[in-house]
């Protein structure tokens, strides 16, 4: 394990309470995401989300001369289809096509004009390939009727905006992919109860002279094998990602003398796969026919490489000083991709391949998604884990020691450690440089993100553990990183603290409600009653916890049994809610409730609700309050500070303080 790092030089002073140059408004206003990238003829496209624009998403063109908005406010690329979006927008060097966020419409930039191309009040679309043949975008189109939600693959003309349905019948899609003749589509579909990582299927269709899809066929996956990322080679030859093996593995298919064939491109305990959380997500590109550059995941690690498409292909990992990648695009020679390690933050970087074609060259950093001007002495970097738990499972964690090169603790001292319970809860915690961890650690604040059975990058039954035991496996899992934390000498007992949003945010209040091991916790727009979850909720996930937890109402003593709320006299330690007034996938009324029942127990108790803010934060004043608000709430409770120096900030309510 990594000692606290020390000089003759620093401060001694309590875990907790150091001062940290990484502020919560140097946060907000330096950090930005990006995500999206694209790659063009002439220019390479990414967007960027910007808190201090109160989350607006940009898209941003970046030219061999210049970088620059093409943008401009109030319009925000964003889809809300599945409600998590991605895939919000499309480009060619001509014209870029995007969805708005306040209207979920269609619209066209070319020649630095905006022109609307729908004007449908109860439409969505998301994940758009351009028929630049046909005149004609296709795409995912959700439609909201005043009882129902219907999912199907829409064509649309960019002349007229005019809609027609290609593919429907099922209860979603995804990756609607031309080839590049525009004479064959590939797309996803799955139905209810399935999420897409548990299991959907590849179809392919030709397309006539009319622009109709006909001699649709089913090439890969099925209700238990998960296809990922169907993508169209160079020279128009399907390939696509399949855990049918239990891992996440490259595939070919191709049609050869009328014989239909699947080859599996990729083998071993990898991951190259992703859960399906939004569209448009991209874990390899090809470089040429020949060659994709691809990332993947062994237990904790994440390679980039090099396959090599001979008779037998060939993998080979290129040497990085990274250790997080995403967002991969190529085009001929030229690749870019978003990058982080535990000493850089996510940042996007264009490169070029060797004449070798087996490493990068002229690797250059376009943008970087924080500029937190400190050395990385101030960095706590991560350190991977794993220990057992109570089932004698291996269990895999980031560990991040507090670290801050002005200050030490007392030698006999142990720091208070904050448990992460990541969301989703298919989903994983990344060991990429994370301002807002390091705000934490930067204070002598020890972190351990618990990568929970259920989590993804390691392979289908590390996810498969959850089924029908969440709110259960995977706070057992969160409480015993804890345990072992401190039979580690890496945490003090007495000041073990879990936070988490969403899925992370239930097992906050499970952990809480059901074990006695935390002493405090913080709960960002977590699930507190699961009944109107499995009942009221939007329909990308409206049948989730049937695999999580068992169907809906047949399984209906479970779900009162496994929700927080049914047992908070349970519930006797200090909590913290955040929470968005607009969420709909977790609706504030859980967390009110929550609160009002904590409050009337007499437990020190506090809430804040955010105008403005949906499932997930995104604008500048909402970090910066749940940020200060949440550290203040420890400081308060474990007396890490002079209570009078304590002050909340915000509209924030509070209960026995």
């Amino acid at each position: 394990m990594t000692e606290q790092r020390t000089n003759s030089n620093n401060t001694t002073m309590s875990f907790g309470n150091w001062p940290s140059a990484i502020s919560a408004e140097l946060i907000a206003s330096d950090s930005i995401s990006i995500d999206e990238s694209r790659l063009t003829k002439n220019s390479l496209y990414y967007i960027e989300r910007r808190p201090t624009e109160n989350g607006r998403c940009v898209i941003v063109q970046k030219t061999k001369d210049k970088t620059s908005d093409i943008l401009p406010a109030p319009h925000s690329a964003r889809s809300r289809v599945h409600e998590y979006g991605g895939g919000s927008y499309c480009a060619d060097d001509e014209q870029i096509f995007f969805v708005n966020d306040s209207d979920q419409d269609i619209y066209r930039i070319a020649n630095h004009q905006i022109t609307r191309i729908t004007n449908n009040k109860n439409h969505r679309y998301a994940d758009f390939s351009y028929d630049r043949h046909h005149q004609r975008l296709i795409a995912v189109c959700e439609t909201h009727d005043k009882s129902s939600v219907s999912n199907t693959i829409v064509s649309i003309d960019v002349t007229d905006g005019k809609i027609s349905t290609l593919v429907e019948g099922n209860d979603f899609y995804a990756s609607p992919r031309l080839n590049s003749s525009a004479s064959q589509l590939c797309w996803q579909t799955w139905n209810h109860p399935n999420m897409p990582w548990d299991g959907n299927q590849l179809w392919l269709a030709d397309i006539d002279g009319d622009s109709r899809l006909h001699n649709k066929k089913h090439v890969a996956g099925n209700d238990k094998v998960s296809v990922f990322q169907p993508q169209w080679s160079p020279d128009n030859i399907l390939y696509y990602i399949s855990d049918d093996t239990g891992w996440w593995h490259l595939y070919r298919y191709a049609e050869t003398d009328s014989v239909e064939k699947s080859e599996q491109l990729t083998e071993g305990k990898k991951e190259f796969g992703l859960p399906q959380w939004v569209f448009a997500q991209s874990s390899y590109a090809f470089i040429s026919n020949s060659q994709i550059i691809c990332c993947y995941q062994r237990q904790s690690i994440k390679t980039l490489a090099i396959l090599t498409l001979t008779n037998k292909p060939e993998l080979t990992d290129i040497a990085t000083t990274w250790q997080e990648f995403s967002s991969i695009v190529a085009m001929k020679n030229k690749i870019c991709f978003v990058a982080a390690s535990s000493l850089s933050f996510p940042q996007l970087i264009s490169a070029t391949m060797d004449s070798g074609g087996l490493s990068l060259t002229a690797a250059s950093v376009i943008k970087t998604t924080c500029q937190i001007p400190l050395s990385p002495a101030h960095y706590s970097q991560a350190e991977v884990i794993t220990f057992q738990n109570r089932h004698d499972q291996i269990v895999y964690a980031n560990y991040y020691p507090p670290t801050n090169p002005d200050y030490h603790p007392d030698e006999n001292e142990t720091p208070p450690l904050i448990v992460i319970s990541h969301g989703g809860p298919t989903g994983q915690s990344s060991t990429a440089l994370d301002p807002k961890k390091q705000f934490w650690t930067s204070r002598g604040f020890a972190i351990l993100d618990v990568n929970y059975s259920g989590s993804t990058g390691y392979g289908k039954d590390y996810r498969l553990r959850l089924d029908n035991k969440w709110g259960v496996l995977d706070v057992e899992d969160c409480c015993d990183a804890a345990l072992y934390a401190v039979k580690k000498g890496l945490a003090n007992k007495n000041h073990l603290i879990i936070r988490g949003s969403s899925a992370g945010g239930y097992t906050v209040l499970s952990a809480l409600t059901f074990e006695q091991i935390f002493s405090a916790g913080a709960s960002y727009y977590g699930i507190s009653e699961l009944t109107s979850l499995a009942s009221d909720t939007h329909k990308f996930e409206s049948r989730y916890l049937d695999r999580l937890i068992g169907p809906y109402p047949e399984a209906k003593t479970l779900y009162q049994q496994r929700s927080p709320i049914n047992s908070a006299e349970q519930l006797d330690c200090p909590v913290i809610f955040f929470q968005g007034i607009e969420d709909k996938v977790v609706p504030k009324e859980q967390a009110e409730k929550m609160f009002d029942l904590l409050s009337k127990k007499g437990l020190t108790v506090a809430a804040q609700y955010f105008e403005g803010e949906q499932h997930g934060f995104r604008k500048a004043e909402t970090i910066i309050h749940s940020l200060e608000n949440e550290l203040n709430f420890y400081r308060l409770i474990f007396n890490l500070a002079p209570r009078q120096t304590i002050t909340f900030t915000g509209n924030i309510q509070t209960s026995n303080i």
